[in-house]
């Protein structure tokens, strides 16, 4: 068994993460859980214990990660509690499908892009020194092959391009990354997961001109599909295509056997926070692939062709930077 690690989770509350904090919970990991607010985030503290069957109970801090005010008083709460990391685990994410409409963050952001990759890369950048302190620390990100315009996900509508990064401009708010100026939801949350992957990509060259490379994995966990009662990753989704959310999720689970179970992909996530066989450092990219109805392999892989510009990853990386107000180099 791996040696005992501090793993902070966002996205614990639900679907993988949740699945992911019982499974290091039972093998005697110490976990602190960031979620929307301080009550969701103890609730999923105990669910997460009463799950587990024992365990250190997991600590739990507010994070909102659709407000980059509450971003920073999370950071700032645990860079005074100066506690190292081992592993840090940016798992949260939404999707609202079918919407004609953006929804925005605090700070006026479209949503999936200010949750799935703005918000985590302030706090990934906050928490850089409790990373660093860390006992062979790691980076994990959740991903999504539909990043990937070559991917049968990514083939559905609109694929996923960041363009020359049009849509961020230093003080104002961000809807489409292009700058086109319609409004796709579907491509909207592809592209935050492709800035997902080429923040990771970005994160693991820095640590390495630095002379501190650790593992710095983005992965992409299948098609999962949580119980439609479940709150997380789908809540923007049902209130906008409940019934079309139905009927996909029967097809795909049901008839064509193509979802991986959120407790098999959760499994995977705790593997990918604690096992040494991941313990490389540098960037990898692993896909939990689909071989067949109802068969799936997990394995690294190339992420695609936009996902491995490492220019486009620095100037992302630097607009981002811009658009939460930190410095883009390292502290």
């Amino acid at each position: 068994m791996a040696a005992a690690r501090h793993i902070l989770l966002t996205g614990g509350n639900s679907g993988i993460g949740f699945e992911a904090a019982v499974v290091l919970c039972r093998a005697g990991h110490r976990l602190t859980l960031l979620c929307r607010d301080r009550s969701s985030a103890e609730a999923a503290g105990r669910r997460v214990l009463e799950r587990a069957g024992s365990g250190t109970p997991p600590a739990a801090e507010a994070c909102d990660l659709s407000d980059l005010e509450s971003v920073r008083a999370c950071a700032a709460a645990l860079l005074a509690q100066a506690t190292p990391i081992d592993t840090l685990v940016l798992n949260a994410g939404l999707q609202y499908a079918g919407a004609r409409e953006p929804r925005r963050t605090a700070q006026g952001h479209e949503l999936s892009f200010g949750v799935n990759h703005l918000g985590h890369v302030l706090l990934a950048l906050q928490l850089r020194p409790l990373l660093a302190a860390g006992q062979a620390p790691r980076l994990v990100v959740t991903a999504s092959e539909v990043h990937d315009p070559t991917t049968a996900g990514g083939k559905v509508g609109a694929p996923a391009g960041l363009g020359a990064l049009a849509g961020l401009q230093p003080g104002q708010a961000t809807t489409m990354v292009n700058g086109t100026d319609g409004f796709n939801a579907d491509k909207a949350y592809k592209d935050s997961k492709l800035c997902n992957v080429l923040f990771a990509r970005e994160f693991a060259r820095r640590l390495e001109a630095c002379g501190t490379p650790c593992p710095v994995i983005a992965w992409s966990p299948g098609l999962v599909i949580p119980p439609t009662s479940e709150g997380g990753f789908w809540r923007y989704s049902r209130q906008s295509n409940e019934l079309g959310q139905r009927l996909f999720a029967l097809a795909a689970r049901s008839l064509l056997r193509l979802t991986e179970s959120v407790e098999n992909a959760g499994a995977l996530l705790a593997a990918l926070a604690v096992d040494d066989t991941y313990a490389v450092n540098g960037f990898t990219y692993l896909r939990n692939r689909v071989t067949a109805p109802g068969r799936h392999v997990f394995e690294a892989t190339a992420t695609s062709a936009e996902g491995q510009d490492a220019d486009l990853a620095r100037r992302l990386w630097e607009a981002s930077a811009a658009l939460v107000g930190v410095e883009a180099d390292w502290p």
